[in-house]
């Protein structure tokens, strides 16, 4: 009998939760992997929401999943960034690991630890452009693979991309199964977006708010990533 694989999701302080648990659920119970959740502690972490989570095992349990997954969100996701536990921890298992994923401003952690160098990738809209910072080709789309590397739009583009990776690592009949037993199948109530009246203005002075916030100590990395745009 084959060896289980492991899927890891990758957990720190504030992450938006949808990027989580949205691909953790269509990607829970794959065939001939185990599905865990990974950070640097036990601890109860926040997320952005009230709602507070918890992984299952530490980065030291973890040292060599078939599928590292990490989620974004906002200024805790750019404090991240100089994370030199979580950095090094990706930059180690992502070398090594089939697959490594992201969702929303996870590909930006991503990047840092130097897995996105030369690749095409993706991320939410207001920070699309930044990609560069870490010597990636942005592509505006739902989600991208490259090679490995699959990274993801913002937050519910996430399960579009687990979708994707599902019938990558399971089959197509499997991946429709779980769509069918998610019944997702969005039909969003104001109709699909039309993303050249994206509002950029309205959200740039938050995503220098929160550079600035999070990087404000660490001006490296805040001036590769809020420099001419």
């Amino acid at each position: 009998m084959a060896e289980e694989k492991t899927i890891a999701f990758v957990l720190y302080p504030g992450l938006t939760v949808l990027d989580l648990v949205g691909p953790l659920q269509v990607l829970t119970d794959v065939p001939g992997y185990r599905t865990v959740v990974v950070a640097e502690r036990l601890d109860t972490w926040e997320t952005d929401t009230s709602l507070r989570v918890t992984a299952s095992h530490t980065f030291a349990e973890v040292p060599d999943p078939s599928v590292v997954i990490v989620p974004g969100g906002g200024a805790p996701t750019l404090r991240a960034l100089a994370d030199e536990t979580l950095i090094g921890y990706l930059r180690d298992v992502g070398g090594r690991a089939e697959v490594v994923g992201s969702v929303c401003t996870g590909s930006l952690v991503l990047g840092a630890a130097d897995l996105l160098k030369g690749r095409q990738a993706t991320t939410h809209w207001s920070m699309l452009d930044r990609l560069t910072a870490f010597d990636a080709t942005p592509v505006r789309k739902r989600w991208v693979e490259d090679g490995p590397v699959i990274t993801a739009a913002g937050v519910s583009a996430g399960i579009d991309m687990a979708l994707h990776l599902l019938t990558r690592l399971a089959g197509a009949d499997y991946a429709r199964l779980a769509q069918y037993i998610l019944e997702y199948d969005p039909e969003p109530p104001l109709g699909r977006l039309d993303w050249t009246k994206a509002p950029h203005d309205f959200f740039a002075p938050f995503v220098e708010q929160w550079l600035q916030e999070a990087l404000g100590d660490h001006p490296d990395l805040h001036t590769r990533l809020a420099g001419p745009r």
